[in-house]
């Protein structure tokens, strides 16, 4: 089965068209050549960019050195009015700091004990979904965005979406998604931060959304000060020092990264899961091997999730074919040569796990969907050189763990409970915040028996 991805751009493309292109899509903006090349340069005006698909600079600029690549300023400033200067935006000492807090709090085993949180949730979406499974189109897309927020607001707060205030911020956050552009225009062309304006609905979802999280760490900081705080994700942020300098996160930063981690968390976890559905809705025979494992496996304990080897594998590959995060870009810091090319400093360094994902010179049937590959010699292979669905190197993602023992779980309990059969017309893969479909992703359930 091969699954619908977008026509990419023939031929080359004037830069105003690239960034007009870009801000609506940053997919159909790219040249097709990508599915084949191994370093792409596109230069025009004050954009000079460079794609890079072969593993050995995806390994340079990621995992060999970071500190000469930092994240780009030009594409986390649109994320700004929501994350603020969380772990997601910053660089140098700033991030080195919280990401020793956040690694000590994603310490081993804050997945096993997050698990009833994803269990608990799983069950309250197909209580949902059984109001819906009438045979009839749906756009499944909604349904994953709420699961995915449940799993994330039951993990950090120990509170369900139906609480009054996390089910605030889910709501805010779909408006919020509704405004946001994927890049600042005045950012991409590198217009210095006082000249960036950011649309006004993006602004006021972004306050709106911060303004709720700070009730909700309020209220947590209070309930740690009495002694009376559950042993979740938020008190485990809030009370981790530095182990440098003995400081724990303010409350100004956990807003930030509560932020950032509903982003993360709630945004990537549902796209992931909502196109895995959609690739099981048409391919019957693979559906049909979950919903056998799930029968037979799923339940509710962690030990249950090393045997949820389909479902795992099939995650895997919507992972593959639609990474949440398609594209992500780092920033030169030096002038250098690559592949014979020289780039400047202040480059925009293109990472783009669409493209690496896809690559028709290193994948075996890159664009097709096939769950075995995991098991075959090139896609071992793959694995370790051409697939980084959480980035990689330093800056991967900490719920990378968490991510898969979640997808697999839900996907798991879905299609055990579900019969999924495909749309009339296929999804066309967009990105915006993450990797969506334009019009959602339609599908139909019906109960099994």
């Amino acid at each position: 089965m091969i699954p619908p991805r977008p026509a990419g751009r023939q031929g080359k493309s004037s830069v105003w068209r690239f960034v007009r292109d870009f801000r609506h899509d940053i997919l159909t903006a790219q040249s097709d050549r990508l599915y084949r090349a191994w370093m792409a340069e596109f230069r025009g005006g004050v954009v000079h960019s460079f794609t890079c698909n072969h593993p050995d600079l995806v390994q340079l600029i990621l995992t060999g050195q970071p500190q000469n690549f930092p994240k780009s300023p030009r594409m986390a400033a649109g994320l700004e009015p929501l994350l603020g200067n969380s772990s997601f935006i910053s660089n140098d000492e700033t991030w080195l700091r919280q990401r020793r807090i956040i690694n000590l709090a994603f310490e081993r085993g804050r997945v096993r004990q997050s698990f009833p949180a994803m269990w608990d949730a799983a069950q309250a979406a197909i209580a949902r979904l059984e109001l819906q499974a009438d045979g009839s189109e749906r756009d499944i897309e909604p349904e994953t965005a709420h699961l995915a927020a449940d799993v994330i607001f039951r993990s950090l707060f120990s509170i369900p979406i139906e609480d009054r205030i996390a089910g605030q911020v889910f709501q805010s956050f779909r408006a919020h998604q509704a405004a946001q552009p994927m890049v600042n225009l005045g950012a991409l062309l590198g217009l210095p931060r006082w000249a960036r304006v950011h649309r006004p609905g993006v602004r006021r979802s972004a306050r709106r959304i911060r303004s709720l999280i700070r009730q909700l760490v309020d209220e947590r900081a209070a309930r740690i000060e009495a002694g009376v705080a559950p042993p979740d994700l938020a008190t485990k942020l809030m009370t981790t020092p530095d182990p440098e300098n003995g400081c724990p996160f303010s409350r100004g930063e956990m807003v930030d990264e509560v932020a950032t981690f509903f982003l993360a968390g709630h945004e990537t976890g549902a796209s992931a899961l909502a196109w895995a559905l959609y690739l099981l809705s048409e391919s019957p025979e693979w559906q049909d091997r979950v919903a056998r494992e799930a029968r037979a496996r799923l339940a509710p304990e962690f030990s249950c999730v090393r045997h949820l080897e389909t479902s795992r594998a099939v995650f895997r590959e919507a992972l593959r074919l639609y990474p949440p995060v398609a594209m992500t870009v780092r920033e030169s810091r030096h002038e250098g040569i690559m592949r014979g090319r020289r780039v400047p400093r202040g480059a925009q360094m293109v990472i783009s796990p669409w493209h690496l994902h896809r690559h028709e010179r290193l994948w075996d049937n890159p664009h097709g969907f096939d769950p075995a590959r995991w098991d075959s010699e090139n896609g071992k292979e793959c694995q370790k050189t051409a697939y980084i669905p959480f980035s990689a190197g330093q800056r991967v993602c900490p719920g990378a763990g968490f991510a898969m023992v979640e997808g697999p779980l839900l996907l798991s309990a879905i299609v055990g409970a579900f019969r999924l059969d495909p749309p009339a017309t296929p999804p066309q893969p967009i990105m915006r915040l993450t990797l969506r479909g334009k019009d959602g992703i339609r599908l139909r359930l019906r109960r099994r028996s």
